[in-house]
């Protein structure tokens, strides 16, 4: 049932090898493959799975036209007039194909649809770069840790000199001094050690439940961006591609969380007198968090039509939607109890 679910479609222009000509429709994109689907006709031109594609990237044809191409098997599929623009297509399109390599739905796909030695290639070199950032946080995160430790450090070896400047100043003035008792009296009391600044809002951001990788727009930009978003007990946050948090939803703030398909969502936060805080974030494994963002937000949850329908699918007859995907967000939902439970 997912399958027919779509994610999104473009505008743009399909060149019909066939008839050597350039035709008019839209590109759609679906969680497990993509469509061209020709205006006029109506005929279905092309279709294809996101495990049989070997290659995604940005071109030119005649070298006037951006173009955008997938290579599928050994077919290479040109698409150009992209609306609103390649870049954006382009991030949409590589961010589920290369989900679907990597999850375990894409490699039972795979076994229908045989995979390339370049496909293989490809999730091969996915899988050990995944590896690599993940040994590359960890080591960033153990030296972000002994950086603190150094701050605190050198803050409390900030505040002894202060308090031996001021006892040399007593010792180093004469005893007629009047002031004298004064200089040692007011350091001792008043010092404490200086704390190293701190992000605000970091303390509330304990708990984490899930984080997925995500591609954002924020406010009314039509661009997207790759990043992450983290559901944490207190609230969710929105992180770019370099782990640099670009917003921090605490949970008593979000009035409202859309859900436009089982793939995306929005999230905003209103303001009397000034524009609204707003991101609209697309994942692949976003139905793995929208279980979690039911359990934190039930009332201020809204379900779009095209994912009221695979909401109740979900609840009726899971077994038809996916296993994996369900038994994920079953899964995430017991952790988000028992993080509340200890919190």
């Amino acid at each position: 049932m997912n399958e027919d679910i779509r994610i999104h479609s473009w505008p743009s222009s399909y060149y019909l090898s066939s008839e050597k000509q350039w035709v008019s429709g839209k590109l759609s994109l679906t969680p497990t493959s993509v469509r061209f689907t020709a205006d006029k006709s109506g005929r279905l031109l092309a279709s294809f799975h996101l495990s049989s594609i070997s290659e995604i990237k940005k071109e030119s044809s005649n070298f006037i036209f951006s173009s955008l191409t997938i290579l599928e098997n050994s077919t290479k599929h040109w698409f150009s007039s992209l609306q609103p623009n390649r870049n954006v297509v382009f991030n949409i399109l590589e961010h589920f194909w290369r989900e679907q390599l990597l999850s375990s739905e894409g490699a039972g796909a795979q076994a229908i649809c045989p995979q390339t030695s370049k496909g293989k290639e490809l999730s091969g070199l996915l899988l050990g770069s995944q590896k690599r950032l993940e040994d590359t946080a960890k080591v960033l995160e153990h030296q972000g840790e002994q950086f603190d430790n150094i701050m605190k450090g050198l803050n409390k070896i900030e505040s002894e000199m202060d308090v031996a400047d001021r006892l040399l100043s007593e010792l180093e003035s004469p005893a007629w001094w009047p002031f004298a008792g004064k200089l040692l009296k007011a350091p001792l009391e008043g010092a404490k050690p200086k704390e190293a600044p701190t992000v605000a809002g970091s303390g509330n951001k304990e708990g984490l439940i899930i984080q997925i990788p995500a591609l954002i727009t924020e406010g009314t930009d039509s661009n997207v961006k790759p990043g992450k978003l983290a559901l944490l007990a207190s609230g969710l946050e929105i992180s770019n591609s370099s782990s640099q948090v670009l917003h921090w939803f605490d949970k008593k703030d979000v009035d409202v969380v859309k859900v436009h398909t089982p793939y995306e969502i929005s999230v905003r936060q209103r303001f009397i007198g000034k524009p609204d805080i707003s991101y609209q974030l697309l994942s692949a494994k976003m139905p793995e968090a929208i279980p979690i963002l039911e359990m934190q937000f039930s009332k201020k949850m809204q379900f779009m039509e095209a994912a009221l329908g695979f909401v109740r699918a979900r609840k009726t007859h899971p077994e038809g939607i996916g296993t994996s995907i369900w038994q994920a967000g079953k899964g995430q939902k017991e952790n988000y109890l028992h993080i509340n439970q200890q919190n």
